[in-house]
């Protein structure tokens, strides 16, 4: 189901054939070291993180991830959209794209539709973002879009320090 529509994306609803894609972007040794390792290793595993993850959360709170197509090709480039994350009192809004994809702008271009959704569509009245420090890449789409550094902080207590940035509508 399609969400959203950029210059040159699609933005929809992730469904379970999407897992050998969830496969391959989770086992990317940049997501394993930017954002972390979700240990799944088998299609089966990578269908249950989209049933128990995005799909979840669409049902549970309306929005979640999305699957990042190229309009142009239809071709599975990587993943967008708001989370509702243990640790944050705002909804998070989180990208991870395959590395053949990066340096092209789409991030940020899906990353604006995503924020634009979720002021105009959803209603939130504020978002924020959370990164490691070290992921410089990362920093530079959430400037971007518009968000702003506002501190450090901890999803849990054996976490590192993560930079979160924020914006209010």
């Amino acid at each position: 189901m399609r969400i959203l529509e950029t210059e040159r994306l699609l933005l929809c609803r992730f469904s379970n054939e999407d897992a050998e894609f969830i496969l391959e972007l989770l086992n990317e040794p940049s997501f394993i070291q930017n954002i972390g390792d979700r240990g799944v290793r088998t299609l089966a595993e990578a269908g249950a993180y989209l049933l128990n993850g995005p799909i979840a959360s669409y049902a549970k709170n309306g929005f979640g991830l999305y699957l990042v197509l190229l309009k142009e090709t239809n071709e599975s480039i990587g993943m967008c959209g708001l989370i509702r994350r243990e640790g944050l009192e705002d909804v998070d809004i989180g990208y991870a794209f395959l590395p053949k994809f990066w340096s092209r702008g789409y991030a940020v271009e899906s990353a604006l539709a995503v924020k634009t959704y979720a002021k105009d569509v959803i209603g939130l009245k504020r978002i924020v973002a959370i990164t490691d420090p070290a992921n410089e890449g990362s920093v530079r789409v959430l400037e971007k879009i518009g968000l702003r550094f506002e501190k450090m902080v901890r999803l849990s207590e054996d976490d590192i320090e993560l930079k979160l940035f924020a914006v209010d509508f």
